[in-house]
């Protein structure tokens, strides 16, 4: 029952990825024959070698995009060398992604920030749109950024085609609504289907609609690309650019699939197959494949669930390429570009970017400037900036960590409270949770916190750090930690840790800072440490005095007790 059902997956999802991969050469700059290719051979190498069950690789809008862009001066589109130097490119990528899976590097995922990913593909999307107009309305285009594109639509404008834009028009209005109420029919191939019968019947080239021309039929040959030695450094920006959104974007979406199935996944296997991927992508003469989020979630509502799938979509192809590539002769070229500009359009991710908005803004600036030098600069200007951003935004929590002070709710519990509270656990025991690990850029903010809290806080007897946050410590921050010894004693205030975990305890020992403070000034817990401090603190108060004072290891004083006991004791 389970075969049938891939079987039927299989070619519901060629059915869709066939004219989709035809759409991505327009996005890519290469022969439109190459986007089929993508989903052959670096298909197999994906689904016998990768972890995931239901990832997709294939052709893909974002790698496409940052292919284009960094050829744009070095070959012609469409041309012989054009497709040696994307081929490369694949090559290289997979050298790349072969290395991070042998070292097991899958955690370098994790510096693309899924929201510079939201921010990158939107940019992705306008710029992938914006470019696909001057197809969709007969105006003579080329590769060219996105604010030269727009000018040069505009200048261009009086050679609109009218019947080109209605070809355009239909094929939206063929895809749009169908994509929208009845995703699970192959609307994008209904539309190229109708409008190569429409292209036929009616001689469409004759009224000035370009189409495109006869298509090479059989199976691709192997072959290693061959580009000048020199040349090769010029790519190699273009090849990591590449390999980083593969990384990104594949590893994210097969771990979203795995935790939805409950599946085993492996990221650093998976890289091995990406590899072996985009192996096949340079010896069958195609561009990079990647893995799709948006062809993985397509077979999915296919009722596919495991590679047997794609394999199945692979045997289409082939027959496809076999067989039924002459038709596509008649398919007006504007077809594509509208199924283009339908692909980038839905990359924008205006549901993504409002609810950054609404929630985290500094991570929607983060988002926005990813797009913006995508749109302005080019697609590798946006990957450099992406990362930068994410490690920036990652850097930023960690410099100003959320910390706070930890006082008793009742007899068996605690709360955090702010610092501006300067809320005492006990009268006299100030307990500071620092949110983060402790290393040379947030050394100095943690050190005036404590010394600003002492000042604030008065009197204060014991200063308790609770290291429950703090997983490393460098040699930066033991220093400081003396500092604040000293700081502490010259004010005659003990300086007590809990909640140390074994590395930074072991780095405490060995730097000699546990020496310093007292081993008896070292607790478990909070717990430990209130205990230890009432015990210290009141041993010598009077027997009447008692009752009082243990009232504070519950809530702290206001200033009329804390006058009292002052006088009582």
């Amino acid at each position: 029952m389970q075969i049938p059902m891939e079987i039927v997956a299989g070619l519901s999802f060629a059915a869709v990825a066939i004219p989709q991969g035809m759409g991505y050469t327009k996005i890519a700059g290469m022969p439109v024959i190459t986007g089929i290719y993508t989903l052959l051979l670096p298909m197999v190498a994906f689904a016998i070698f990768g972890s995931s069950r239901h990832l997709v690789v294939g052709a893909d809008s974002a790698t496409a995009a940052i292919i284009a862009s960094g050829l744009a001066t070095m070959a012609l589109p469409n041309s012989s060398e054009y497709v040696a130097y994307a081929s490369t490119i694949a090559l290289i990528a997979a050298i790349l992604l072969l290395l991070a899976g042998f070292l097991k590097l899958g955690f370098l995922a994790d510096f693309l920030s899924h929201t510079a990913l939201i921010g990158f593909l939107t940019g992705v999307g306008i710029q992938i749109s914006i470019s696909q107009i001057n197809g969709m309305l007969g105006v003579p285009s080329g590769h060219f950024g996105t604010l030269t594109s727009i000018v040069l639509l505009v200048e261009n404008i009086h050679y609109l085609s009218v019947p080109t834009l209605i070809v355009s028009v239909c094929v939206l209005l063929i895809v749009v609504p169908c994509r929208i109420k009845y995703s699970k029919i192959p609307c994008m191939l209904i539309a190229v289907i109708a409008a190569i019968a429409a292209s036929w019947f009616w001689n469409l080239s004759s009224y000035g609609i370009a189409t495109l021309g006869e298509l090479p039929t059989g199976l691709p040959a192997l072959s290693i690309p061959t580009i000048p030695l020199s040349d090769i450094p010029s790519i190699v920006s273009t090849s990591v650019a590449c390999f980083m959104v593969i990384l990104a974007q594949s590893i994210v979406t097969s771990r979203a699939y795995s935790i939805k199935f409950a599946d085993t996944f492996d990221e650093n296997k998976e890289l091995i197959g990406l590899g072996l991927a985009n192996i096949a992508a340079g010896i069958t003469g195609t561009f990079v494949v990647n893995g799709s989020p948006t062809k993985t979630e397509e077979v999915r509502r296919s009722g596919g669930r495991t590679q047997l799938t794609q394999l199945v979509a692979v045997a289409v192809t082939a027959a496809f390429l076999l067989f039924l590539t002459k038709p596509f002769a008649y398919l007006p070229t504007a077809v594509l570009s509208s199924i283009v500009f339908f692909i980038g359009f839905n990359l924008i991710d205006m549901h993504g970017m409002l609810d950054l908005y609404k929630h985290r803004r500094v991570e929607f600036v983060v988002a926005v400037a990813t797009a913006i030098a995508v749109i302005l600069f080019n697609v590798e200007a946006g990957i450099g900036i992406a990362i930068i951003l994410s490690i920036s935004v990652h850097l930023r929590h960690s410099y100003k960590p959320l910390n706070l002070l930890i006082v008793p709710k009742n007899e068996c519990c605690t709360k955090t409270v702010p610092l501006s509270t300067n809320q005492h656990a006990i009268e006299g025991l100030l307990i500071y949770r620092f949110g983060a690990n402790l290393y040379f850029a947030n050394e100095g903010h943690f050190e005036d916190e404590i010394l600003s809290l002492v000042k604030s806080s008065y009197p204060i007897r014991w200063f308790c750090i609770s290291a429950t946050n703090i997983d490393d410590i460098d040699y930066t921050s033991i220093e400081t930690m003396r500092v604040i010894y000293n700081q502490l004693k010259m004010r005659k205030i003990t300086l007590v840790m809990c909640d140390v975990v074994s590395p930074v305890m072991d780095e405490l020992i060995k730097d000699g800072l546990i020496d310093l403070i007292g081993k008896e000034h070292i607790f478990e817990t909070v717990y430990d440490v209130m205990e230890a401090y009432k015990n210290t603190r009141f041993s010598d108060v009077k027997a009447h005095d008692q009752a009082t004072i243990q009232c504070s290891s519950k809530m702290p004083y206001t200033s009329a007790q804390r006058s009292d006991l002052e006088q009582s004791a």
